[in-house]
């Protein structure tokens, strides 16, 4: 790779605080490694006296054998291996050995974790279909509140009333104590605390790590940053590289303020940036450098490609979805025969529920596919089972299991001491209820909607449940309860009554359902193998990546940006995100959206008209 100036002053800074601003594609591992290489060779720096943190196990690897590399090809005789590369849970858990000799059984396993907060959800008796979401949203907020250090009694709840909220964090906290265990966000909240109540052990950490180097700070959060603030003190030999552009992480707490804070935290602060692209051509790096200059919280920079120019970014505005899969499977075979590698082609998504038409037309045309998030089976969804459970107890099915799914989705005040035996009777459940006229009322209208369901299609069934049988009004008080947002309900009944379409028979439904979820299962299970074909990603899970010929569907308004987004910070964060999915493309980038999705009308994105690509006129 050709060297830069701003390459050459990051790496031979010796002495004080530095931020590196690298830009996507711009040689930041390799400007770190030869930096630490430098410390060493030319500034008689101890190894050991060097940490290099990152934020992943994969990161951090990858570094230490660029590194090695490096020392090789540099004749480095000194005992590199020295050199400490981790994460910051990994370096933060070994200051927290050292002190308190844990160990391993001291660790709170995810399914440990699981375990706690289902018994306090069962104890809080919170009324929840959807216990997976639930459990994943409150992992999140728990996170949230540590890293962020928010007075508990400050923070509102994002998945159920906040008092609730507060009793579950204040159980969980106790919980883990009681049993002398630490989860992730404990190894830094007690690392913290540990630093700040023992200054003779902080002391020793700072002669320990005279140079300390952050890759990808961008995504740090504010726990993290006050320790390495402290660890770094007094000498602030604190070398920072990052993208303010590229902090997509908000939901962990990682805020593109924490790095614009950098130069008044430290002003003595040496900054550079490395703003040639090595990566994507000319007009890919222009149309991204459009996108995200409309950001106003961000360090103003001009990225350049070194490449020569190539093709334009590709808009294309598809009538629907179906259009759109279908012209990216057309795409996909088309560079696969012109030899271009499946593993070279990267299909992107906001959220990973987008992916499920393309991979369900990849497995039936047998065109080879890796995804990097797992793909939630939309049948497996709760409310996708309770639709089925409607259908087979319409069917016939008389199972007491079947039965609990639906019988109070609407409310009919139907207990479950009233179904004391593996088969429901309508006749028995009225013996139970004798005398109480409006519930019998309510008996008699579930068999008689269960008798009409009986003669529908699927897709018939589906409507006639959400609107005949009052399905919609119960996900609406649902969605009050837990603080979602119905329209993000309604629209897994939509894609659901959608994929219903073209059935006639609940049985032959239900036959797809099972062989498409055999196909899900045989997926995963090549997944765990060799990874190959085409990569299905979230935005989110493709940073750090690159390939030939990059897609990125459905840039519609309400996907890109995302419709949870609506604060000036949340939009910002919307478009570094996408600005992310652009520069992964190294030669051919198409953004597609589509006109209607579950015949609804959609804008395309703003974020097109920003790039300069989008013209008035659909294609």
């Amino acid at each position: 790779m050709e060297r830069n100036l701003a390459q050459e002053k990051a790496v031979c800074h010796n002495q004080g605080p530095m931020m590196l601003l690298a830009g996507p594609g711009s040689g930041k591992t390799t400007t770190m490694t030869r930096r630490v290489v430098h410390l060493i060779t030319e500034c008689g720096v101890s190894p050991s006296h060097i940490l290099v943190v990152t934020f992943t196990k994969a990161a951090a690897r990858e570094m230490r054998e660029r590194f090695w590399k490096l020392c090789a090809l540099s004749g480095v005789r000194s005992n590199y291996s020295l050199v400490t590369f981790g994460t910051f849970h990994g370096i933060f858990y070994g200051i927290l050995k050292a002190a308190y000799g844990l160990t391993g059984k001291n660790i709170l396993s995810e399914d440990r974790k699981y375990e706690l907060l289902k018994e306090i959800i069962y104890k809080e008796r919170i009324d929840t279909e959807d216990e997976k979401e639930l459990f994943e949203g409150l992992v999140q907020e728990i996170s949230e509140v540590k890293n962020s250090r928010i007075p508990l009694e400050h923070y509102y709840s994002r998945n159920c009333p906040d008092e609730t909220f507060r009793r579950i964090y204040t159980s969980y906290v106790s919980a883990c104590r009681r049993a002398r265990l630490l989860d992730f966000d404990d190894m830094l909240l007690y690392c913290y605390d540990l630093l700040d109540q023992r200054p003779d052990i902080l002391a020793g950490w700072q002669e320990k790590f005279q140079y300390i180097l952050v890759d990808e700070f961008q995504d740090i959060n504010k726990l993290q940053y006050d320790i390495v603030k402290m660890l770094a003190a007094p000498r602030n030999n604190l070398f920072i590289v990052g993208d303010d552009d590229q902090s997509i992480y908000a939901f962990r707490g990682a805020k593109p303020e924490i790095m614009m804070h950098f130069p008044k935290d430290f002003p003595k602060v040496h900054t550079e940036i490395l703003s040639c692209n090595y990566r994507s051509t000319e007009e890919i790096v222009e149309a991204a450098g459009k996108v995200i200059s409309f950001n106003q919280r961000r360090f103003k920079k001009k990225i350049h490609a070194n490449k020569e120019k190539g093709m334009p970014p590709v808009v294309k505005i598809f009538e629907n979805e179906k259009e759109e899969e279908q012209y990216v499977r057309e795409c996909i075979r088309r560079y696969a025969d012109s030899g271009t590698p499946y593993e070279e082609m990267a299909v992107l998504y906001r959220t990973n529920s987008g992916a499920g038409l393309l991979v369900e037309k990849l497995m039936e045309y047998q065109i080879p596919f890796q995804m990097r998030d797992i793909l939630p089976n939309l049948y497996e969804h709760w409310i996708a089972r309770n639709m089925i459970s409607y259908m087979k107890l319409a069917m016939g099915d008389r199972s007491r299991r079947e039965f609990l799914q639906v019988m109070n989705r609407p409310n009919r005040y139907i207990s479950r001491a009233a179904l004391e035996e593996p088969q429901v009777s309508f006749e028995a459940l009225r013996w139970h209820y004798e005398g109480k006229e409006w519930l019998l009322d309510r008996i008699d209208k579930l068999e008689e909607d269960l008798g009409k369901i009986r003669d529908m299609t699927p897709y018939g069934a589906i409507n006639y449940i959400r609107y005949g049988v009052g399905y919609d009004e119960y996900l609406k008080d649902y969605a009050s309860y837990r603080k979602l947002k119905v329209q993000d309900l309604y629209e897994i009944l939509e894609e659901l009554a959608d994929k219903a379409k073209g059935y006639k028979t609940f049985e032959e439904w239900f036959s797809h359902i099972q062989e498409y979820t055999e196909s899900l299962k045989e997926q995963a299970k090549k997944q765990s193998g060799e990874k190959k074909g085409v990569v299905i990603s979230t935005l989110h899970s493709i940073k750090g990546l690159e390939f030939d010929k990059v897609f990125i569907m459905d840039v519609n308004e309400g996907s890109i940006p995302y419709h949870k987004a609506v604060s000036e910070s949340g939009i910002e964060e919307e478009r570094r995100l996408f600005y992310v999915g652009m520069t992964r493309a190294r030669e051919e980038l198409q953004l597609l959206c589509v006109k209607e999705r579950h015949e609804k009308s959609l804008e395309p994105s703003r974020f097109l008209k920003e790039s300069g690509l989008l013209r008035d006129q659909y294609v």
